[in-house]
């Protein structure tokens, strides 16, 4: 069994980040811009936590060499606009923008100053031009979701193999979703599975698809990555578990927000790569000479509490292909 804590998730985190490309200069001060669609929390979350961990470990402190200005639009798209240009009169030598949302916002704010992003899918959604070369003024780390859409729905067949009905929760407004949706359909059609589309794109939507998923009862249900489903995590797996739905998320955050299963790229050690670009771009580099940075190991995380709530047993040899297991 491999069951691996938070802690030692950030541990190996911050010693990927520890490979210090340039790291803070002496005596120097400098101003870090952190844009959130996401409320930021003064608890910080884990993914903030790993990339404040990674700085620290570059030589960068808050409070001593470094000032970080949070703008957050706190769950409203459309303050985004508002938040980043607020941002931008603070006149950051760079800014992080972490998912999609900010990333595409902080493009359309500044072509000069430099931008990191974590960012799904970032040529897909119009944010880079490609990811050898992004030209322009932002780089950064991608959270691969297309290629792994498909392997979603096979583990969650894998897990229930009864099933023939799966409901997908989707964005008609999120750029990459309707070729994720292709790719979707496409494995649904060889593992005999039946496709219930329900578009969650306002919150008001939330509640009208678990009505209509509550009317229909299909047998699982697959939530596609997007900053609406990742914010409503918890709203989301609490529904799965009242209505006894086996549900696979895109990120470890919704399992431990009650969750199933997830399967994808870590967000903490994807923001820790991040920390990385920023020391980069502080030390001089051209964002546009910067590649952005792909995740080569996904992890398959499962909530065994949940399993058994659910009724289900996870077979042996998924729980040995696991990362982590939540007891």
């Amino acid at each position: 069994m491999k069951t691996l804590s938070y802690i030692a998730l950030l541990a190996l985190s911050t010693w990927a980040a520890s490979i210090a490309w340039g790291a803070a200069q002496p005596g120097k001060e400098y101003r870090v811009g952190y844009l959130s669609f996401s409320p930021v929390a003064e608890i910080p979350s884990v993914p903030r936590s790993a990339f404040l961990r990674a700085m620290e470990k570059l030589g960068y402190v808050q409070g001593k060499n470094m000032t970080i200005e949070y703008r957050s639009a706190e769950g409203n798209v459309d303050l985004l606009p508002e938040v980043v240009a607020d941002l931008i009169d603070q006149k950051p030598a760079v800014i992080f923008a972490a998912g999609t949302p900010a990333a595409l916002a902080a493009k359309q704010a500044t072509r000069t100053i430099p931008i990191v992003m974590f960012a799904a899918d970032p040529v897909v959604n119009g944010i880079v031009a490609s990811l050898a070369k992004p030209s322009a003024n932002i780089t950064g780390v991608s959270g691969v979701q297309i290629k792994l859409s498909p392997k979603r729905l096979e583990i969650l067949k894998e897990v229930v193999p009864r099933a023939s009905r799966v409901a997908v929760l989707w964005s008609r407004v999120h750029p990459s979703h309707i070729q994720e949706l292709a790719a979707i359909e496409t494995r649904a059609k060889e593992l005999g599975l039946d496709l219930q589309r329900f578009d969650v794109t306002q919150v008001e939507d939330l509640q009208a698809a678990f009505d209509r998923i509550s009317a229909n009862r299909p047998d699982a249900m697959l939530v596609m990555f997007d900053y609406r489903t990742l914010l409503y995590r918890g709203l989301i797996a609490e529904f799965a578990k009242k209505t006894r739905l086996p549900a696979m998320f895109a990120s470890r955050e919704s399992v431990d927000a009650g969750g199933l299963m997830s399967y994808g790229p870590n967000l903490a050690e994807s923001f820790a790569r991040a920390a990385i670009f920023v020391d980069r771009i502080l030390n001089g580099a051209d964002p546009q000479t910067l590649p952005v940075e792909q995740p080569t190991r996904f992890e398959l995380v499962i909530n065994r509490s949940a399993a058994r709530s659910l009724g289900l047993r996870i077979s042996e040899p998924l729980l040995l292909r696991a990362n982590f297991l939540i007891e």
